[in-house]
């Protein structure tokens, strides 16, 4: 009988092999998921859940190359079917409310009981949402406020396109143009015009403020977690 169950097809997004390796042991042990591929950034996230289309991806948010917000946003709206849910280390109201933006299905802190990972991943199957209990407990917070009319503020600088976000990441990583062109496969006067666009649309003028700025909304990786919400 076991073998005539469906399983969830689960993709896995992190940076760290050692967490990957953790996750699958622990997924694999459930009659009901099989693990079908791993990836270490978000750009093979994107590839592979286009090519594999999973049922859920396990993403991690703070990867090198295309970060998992962005491949959030990308999965999300390129294979419809699949739910991603989020693994992060942050906690911060901001960063949540740009993971929930970018259309994640549910946001687990990396602290997180396994049986509560594997409850994510049963309720992102049904069409439902999962959120630790920290996060749902903003959340609640965030909704209450909009009900009295109080207006949170915008969790990224959404007047950036999506290119413009990966080359501000790539920027702050410490790339040079003719870096950035071979990864994105675009020509080195593209890279330079989208970084002139993003200087001007964040009123940033040099590199080192967009480290800065990329650094504080946790675009790239801080060594510095977060405290609770």
């Amino acid at each position: 009988m076991m073998d005539n169950i469906i399983k969830i097809r689960v993709l896995l997004a992190d940076d760290h092999t050692i967490v990957r390796q953790g996750l699958r042991r622990l997924l694999e042990s459930q009659p009901d998921m099989t693990v079908i591929g791993e990836v270490n950034n978000g750009r093979d996230a994107l590839r592979s859940a286009v090519r594999l289309a999973p049922d859920v991806v396990i993403m991690d948010m703070a990867m090198p190359g295309l970060n998992g917000i962005e491949a959030t946003r990308q999965i999300t709206h390129d294979v419809s079917s699949t739910r991603v849910l989020a693994l992060s280390a942050y906690s911060d109201e901001e960063y949540v409310l740009a993971v929930c933006q970018a259309g994640a299905a549910g946001y687990l802190v990396k602290y997180s009981a396994a049986a509560e990972l594997i409850s994510a991943i049963r309720e992102a199957m049904k069409g439902n949402a999962y959120f630790s209990p920290a996060i749902a407990k903003y959340l609640t917070r965030q909704v209450a406020a909009g009900s009295r009319g109080t207006r949170s503020r915008p969790a990224h600088n959404n007047n950036l396109t999506p290119r413009e976000r990966e080359v501000l990441q790539l920027i702050a990583e410490g790339r040079s143009s003719k870096q950035i062109a071979a990864d994105l496969t675009i020509s080195v006067k593209t890279v330079e015009k989208h970084r002139q666009a993003v200087m001007d649309k964040l009123d940033v003028h040099d590199i080192a403020g967009l480290t800065r700025y990329a650094l504080g909304r946790k675009i790239i990786k801080n060594d510095h977690d977060s405290g609770p919400i």
